[in-house]
């Protein structure tokens, strides 16, 4: 497509009708692949076949629920970006499927404008949380594990890890954190897989969680909107 990289998408909804409105939305844009729809039976098997980018996954069904078919999905060799599909901002299963590994979430009346640009940034490694959802996913985690107790030792960050965990906490990618920093894209991924090991964490958004809980950031934890896609993805996966 002269160039122009293309995210391949699959989307997961046991609803028909929410399959195809979603697929219609992105159908528009030119960077963005709608390679399959499906409910959460066949979802392993369409990420595999089309080596999807990112999948847009419904948190609640009655075939397969939608935390199973992410844990399957995280376990693929070479996992796409999960964003979860929610009706409810209350939705109780939402910290679970961020520990699980959820590049976050979309409530399923989004303004559609928001949709394509919201998968252009978990698509390259951002965090999307919708404003809602977001804010219960990050109240309700603070609530349940609160802040380290006193006389436990906080992992221990030097001053540029503190720095770079700030910017990827605001949900920036590898990209926007090399330019904001004026480092190389190499050492920028090099100090995220250091913040990833010292706060055993397996994501950035599980980053993003534990430095809160554990007073590393001073409420820096933002929802990131549509303004900050890039609709890059060469840094998608670390």
């Amino acid at each position: 497509m002269n160039g122009v990289l293309v995210i391949k998408v699959v989307i997961v909804d046991d609803e028909a009708l929410v399959r195809t409105g979603l697929q219609r939305i992105l159908s528009t844009e030119g960077d963005i692949d709608v390679v399959a729809l499906t409910t959460g039976v066949g979802a392993v098997e369409a990420v595999t076949e089309h080596g999807a980018d990112a999948v847009l996954l419904d948190i609640r069904m009655p075939d397969v629920d939608g935390l199973t078919v992410l844990r399957r999905i995280r376990e693929l060799p070479v996992p796409p970006a999960v964003c979860m599909l929610t009706t409810f901002d209350t939705d109780d299963h939402l910290t679970s499927a961020l520990q699980a590994g959820a590049a976050g979430f979309l409530l399923k009346d989004t303004d559609p404008e928001h949709l394509a640009p919201m998968v252009r940034f978990i698509a390259s490694g951002g965090i999307a949380l919708s404003p809602r959802p977001g804010n219960t996913v990050i109240d309700g985690h603070l609530a349940l594990h609160g802040r380290l107790p006193a006389g436990v030792p906080r992992p221990q960050l030097t001053e540029r890890e503190h720095e770079v965990l700030g910017l990827l906490a605001e949900g920036l990618t590898n990209t926007d954190i090399a330019g904001r920093t004026y480092l190389g894209l190499g050492t920028v991924k090099e100090h995220v897989s250091a913040i990833l090991a010292k706060l055993r964490a397996t994501n950035r958004v599980q980053a993003a969680l534990a430095a809160e809980r554990s007073g590393l950031l001073a409420n820096q934890v933002a929802e990131p909107g549509p303004e900050r896609a890039t609709g890059r993805r060469g840094d998608a996966r670390t």
